[in-house]
C-alpha cells in the first residue's frame, strides 16, 4: 500500500495491477501531482475490488488482465455495488478489450507505450495526472446511461424500422438530391456518446459522418470495426484519400490528424502526422475548418462530451460559412469541457441532450411524401 500524503486533501486514487513495478511507478507518477493521493494499491482483482469497495476511493486505475479476478468482471461488480470513476490503464495490443470496459462503465483509458513492463511507463505521466485530475468534472452516471439509452431506442424502433423497410422495399425513404455532411467531435466519454447516436441513424439516411475523437494511435481501428458491428452504417478507420459519400463512417485515426479535400470530382480525406504544436490529436478544429470549405451550408458539426477547447475555431468557421453545429448539453456530457467551450463562442445552433441527437440529425432530411413514417424535422430549425 501506498503511504500516502499526509493529511493533503486530493483526489484519493487506488492503483490496481498485477506488476509490482507498474503499481509502483503509476503511484509515483500520481503523487507528483499535490492534488492526489494514492490510498491504496492492489496485485489482482480480488484484491482490488476488497481494497476499492472498503476503502472508496475517488477513481481506480485499473489492468485488466489480472489474476483471480478480471478488470471485466471487477467493473462489472464493481459498478453494481458502488459505481467508481475507473481509468483503465492498458497496452495497445488490448484496443478490443479496452472499448469492453468501457462499454462495462470505465470513463476513460490511457495507453501504455509498451505491453512488457518497462521504463517507457513513465512517459504517460502527464497524461495520466490530466485525466484523474478531470474527475472534478466528470459524471459518471451519465457514463453508465450512454450504452442503456442507445439499447432501448434501438429496442424501440426495430419494429418502426422493419416495417418502413418492407414498405419501401422499392425506393428511397428520403427525399432525392438531398445530401448533408456531419462531422463529430468529442473526446472524453465520446466512444459511447459515439455509439449512442450512430447506433440510432438509418442506414439509408442521405449523410456521410466523419468522426474525431481525441484518441492514441493503435485505438481508432478496434473502435471502428466495434462501431460497424453495432450499426447499420459502414463504419471504419480513415485511410489517406478515402472517398465521403452517404451511409459511411470514418473514424480519424488516433495520432493523425484528418482534414477533407476535393481531388476531381470526390471528396476525400487526407491524413496528416502529429506536430509538436498539437494540443489535441485528432484535431476537431482541423476536420471542421476543412469541412466547412467543402460543404459550406451542408456542413453539420456535432461537438460531444470532452475535455479542452478543440473545436472552438472550427464552429467558427462552420457558422461563417453557414453551416449548422449541435453540442451536447451539460445534462448528458460526461464532460462539459469541449461543449461548454463551443457554446460560449455565441454561435452553436441547437444545444441538445444526448438522446436527442440522433432525431436531430435525422431532422435534417424530409421523408417522402409517400413513406409511411417519417423522422419529424426536429433538428433542422434554422439549417440551411
Amino acid at each position: 500500500m501506498a503511504k500516502g500524503n499526509g493529511n493533503r486533501q486530493g483526489i484519493r486514487v487506488l492503483v490496481i495491477d498485477d506488476s509490482a513495478y507498474n503499481r509502483r511507478t503509476i503511484t509515483k507518477m500520481l503523487e507528483r501531482s499535490p492534488f492526489i493521493e494514492v490510498v491504496g494499491t492492489a496485485k489482482d482483482g480480488e484484491e482490488g475490488l476488497r481494497r476499492a469497495l472498503d476503502l472508496r476511493p475517488d477513481l481506480v486505475t485499473l489492468d485488466l488482465e489480472m489474476p483471480k479476478l478480471d478488470g471485466f468482471s471487477l467493473l462489472r461488480v464493481l459498478m453494481v455495488r458502488q459505481p467508481t470513476p475507473v481509468l483503465v490503464v492498458s497496452s495497445q495490443s488490448e484496443g478490443e478489450n479496452v472499448f469492453k470496459a468501457l462499454e462495462l462503465g470505465a470513463v476513460d483509458f490511457i495507453s501504455k507505450p509498451t505491453r512488457g513492463i518497462s521504463s517507457e511507463l513513465e512517459t504517460i505521466g502527464d497524461e495520466l495526472v490530466g485525466k484523474v485530475l478531470s474527475i472534478k468534472q466528470l459524471k459518471l452516471e451519465n457514463a453508465q446511461h450512454q450504452l442503456d439509452y442507445a439499447a432501448s431506442r434501438v429496442r424501440d424502433g426495430a419494429k418502426w424500422a422493419s416495417t418502413a423497410m418492407a414498405e419501401n422495399a422499392a425506393q428511397p425513404r428520403w427525399t432525392p438530391g438531398v445530401f448533408k455532411f456531419f462531422a463529430i467531435g468529442s473526446s472524453t466519454g465520446g466512444p459511447g456518446a459515439i455509439t449512442s447516436i450512430l447506433r440510432t441513424i438509418p442506414a439509408d439516411l442521405p449523410a456521410a459522418f466523419v468522426v474525431a475523437q481525441h484518441m492514441p494511435p493503435g485505438f481508432t481501428r478496434p473502435f471502428a470495426e466495434r462501431l460497424d458491428k453495432f450499426t447499420g452504417l459502414e463504419v471504419r478507420e480513415a485511410k489517406d484519400g478515402d472517398a465521403i459519400r452517404p451511409g459511411r463512417v470514418l473514424i480519424a485515426p488516433g495520432g493523425k490528424n484528418l482534414t477533407l479535400v476535393r481531388r476531381g470530382t470526390k471528396v476525400v480525406t487526407a491524413l496528416a502526422d502529429r506536430v509538436e504544436s498539437d494540443l489535441y490529436v485528432p484535431s476537431v478544429n482541423a476536420l471542421l475548418s476543412s469541412a466547412s470549405k467543402i460543404y459550406g451550408g451542408d456542413c453539420v458539426a456535432v461537438i460531444l462530451t470532452g475535455m479542452g477547447d478543440d473545436g472552438m475555431e472550427g464552429v467558427r468557421e462552420i457558422n461563417k460559412r453557414n453551416g449548422f453545429t449541435i453540442a451536447e448539453s451539460e445534462e448528458t456530457s460526461v464532460i462539459f469541457g469541449m461543449p461548454k467551450k463551443v457554446i460560449s463562442t455565441g454561435v452553436v445552433d441547437r444545444v441538445l441532450p444526448l438522446w436527442k441527437i440522433s432525431d436531430a440529425i435525422v431532422g435534417f432530411f424530409t421523408p417522402r411524401d409517400d413513406s409511411p413514417k417519417g423522422a419529424e424535422r426536429s433538428g433542422a430549425e434554422g439549417s440551411p
